[in-house]
């Protein structure tokens, strides 16, 4: 199985927390999303998943016309919900609560937005959502976001994860903990510059 973030959008670039929002792609995030669409055909993947959000469901539908499966969608693939923080940016949230922000990027397991979903509670429902796509035809993809692909491999590993690690629009990434170790730089995870939030 391989998981893949969507590509960029305007909240991405702004550094802006868009939680569960229906935000498209850009230009840049169009264009990621046909390179990873040439990356993933080569695997002959079996079967296609995505988060609904709108980001990942374009990234998907791209992807999917080239190679020739039609993305499931599944809401436990969605970003954790970002509750009081969408639509802020980071530094209006660092101002606001610096040592909650300093959670967030961490990583912390007990963190939880303020109004909105916790990581724990995240790691759940991906998890049962990576258990079902397991039990259907492989090699499959999951087009989803940063932090599910944080949940699965934290899910994966038995352990939290190097939060340091931060997964790049359009990235690839086999579902094995290993490959974040063995990554030379945080942001070599999935190839490209790294980002913090999806």
């Amino acid at each position: 199985m391989y998981l893949a973030r969507h590509g960029q959008t305007a909240y991405n670039l702004e550094g802006r927390f868009q939680g569960q929002q229906p935000v498209p792609l850009d230009d840049v995030g169009r264009a990621q999303a046909r390179e990873l669409a040439e990356r993933a055909v080569p695997h002959r993947f079996a079967a296609l998943w995505s988060s609904p959000l709108l980001r990942a469901l374009e990234t998907a539908l791209i992807v999917g016309e080239s190679i020739g499966l039609a993305p499931r969608e599944d809401a436990r693939l969605m970003e954790t919900d970002a509750g009081d923080w969408t639509d802020l940016s980071f530094a209006e949230v660092h101002a606001r609560s610096p040592e909650l922000f300093n959670r967030f990027v961490g990583v912390d397991p007990s963190f939880a937005f303020p109004g909105g979903e916790s990581f724990a509670e995240q790691d759940v429902r991906v998890a049962a959502a990576i258990a079902d796509v397991q039990r259907g035809p492989l090699p499959a993809l999951v087009v989803c976001h940063g932090m599910v692909i944080r949940a699965a491999l934290t899910t994966r590993a038995g352990h939290p994860l190097d939060g340091a690690r931060r997964v790049a629009n359009a990235a690839l990434v086999p579902l094995d903990p290993k490959a974040v170790d063995q990554a030379a730089e945080p942001a070599d995870f999935g190839g490209g510059a790294a980002t913090v939030a999806s």
